[in-house]
């Protein structure tokens, strides 16, 4: 049956130069990342404060070296490397056929593998911003300094990532909500949908080849078009 719908898939992708991928943590767990909610994610991991409330605009104020120990060890990966997924999107790209890439992961991976267009709704480890002059730094800042980074103003330097208690950046959004309502194909993959506003964005779809691949239960299941209950590496490594 899985590999019908790989057929499938491998028909719409061959005829369409419309498409656009939809991705979450799944997308990087083949990149040794791991996700948040599986039973190695990181909601499982003992901290003495969850993560939901590390990862907290709040948490990050009042305890700030607090938060970047946590997120040194468990957000940066600056070894991981881009994995059959992340691969095939930036080749389909390239010959024209992929309009651009929504994603809810932060670890850039999509770029490393050659992909131009995308929309990181929640931000990246790589952009890192002064909170006083503003001024702008890469990751090496915040893995070459111990406790809080700062800036050679004083200030403290924040990752450009969107914690808990944040809004998400508007103009990324309606680049993404454009980019979806629009779409002839929409490959959605290694996401709960359970995030939001993030996950909201899918129902701007407006098309008929909805394709979603994910190996647990989604909110979204019965909307799907072609619904694969799979790793996405097992699938994309066929097409």
């Amino acid at each position: 049956m899985l590999q019908e719908e790989i057929e499938s898939l491998k028909s719409w992708i061959l005829s369409s130069t419309n498409i656009v991928f939809f991705g979450g943590a799944g997308v990087s767990t083949e990149s040794k990342i791991p996700d948040f909610r599986s039973v190695d994610g990181l909601y499982h991991t003992k901290y003495a404060y969850p993560p939901e409330t590390i990862l907290s605009h709040t948490f990050f104020i009042e305890n700030t070296k607090e938060f970047y120990d946590f997120y040194r060890d468990k957000m940066i990966y600056k070894d991981a490397l881009p994995n059959i997924t992340h691969k095939k999107l930036a080749q389909w790209e390239a010959e024209g056929k992929l309009k651009g890439i929504v994603t809810q992961n932060i670890d850039g991976l999509h770029q490393m593998a050659g992909s131009k267009n995308v929309m990181e709704l929640h931000g990246s480890v790589h952009r890192n911003f002064c909170m006083s002059c503003g001024k702008f730094y890469g990751l090496e800042a915040i893995l070459q300094q111990r406790g809080i980074p700062r800036c050679s103003c004083g200030g403290i330097i924040k990752p450009d990532v969107v914690l808990y208690e944040e809004g998400l950046d508007e103009e990324v959004m309606s680049r993404a909500l454009e980019l979806i309502s629009q779409a002839e194909v929409m490959i959605i993959g290694g996401t709960s949908l359970s995030v939001y506003p993030a996950a909201g964005l899918i129902r701007y779809y407006r098309g008929h080849k909805m394709v979603l691949i994910n190996k647990s239960v989604t909110p979204y299941d019965r909307h799907a078009d072609l619904l694969m209950a799979a790793g996405l590496g097992e699938i994309f490594s066929k097409l």
